[in-house]
């Protein structure tokens, strides 16, 4: 396996964990669970936010290396 097919390879399991956690981040923040807002430190919850909203953010950061290291020129 080649570094471009790695990165091409992580690239898209992070748009599909992107994708999801995204989705599942609008459900909580804006659809009908939002208007029983749980308390921080309920159950499910992270500082008072879904477990999902950071997982969005992680997919985010290695969606974002994955296609930095794509564009770099040593990658062959």
């Amino acid at each position: 396996m080649t570094t471009r097919h790695a990165l091409q390879t992580i690239l898209t399991i992070s748009l599909i964990g992107l994708a999801f956690s995204g989705w599942l981040t609008s459900q909580e923040l804006f659809g009908s669970a939002a208007r029983g807002c749980p308390a921080p430190g309920a159950v499910g919850t992270v500082l008072g936010y879904p477990a999902c909203v950071y997982g969005f953010f992680m997919y985010l950061v290695i969606a974002v290396a994955a296609m930095l290291g794509l564009r770099h020129p040593q990658v062959a």
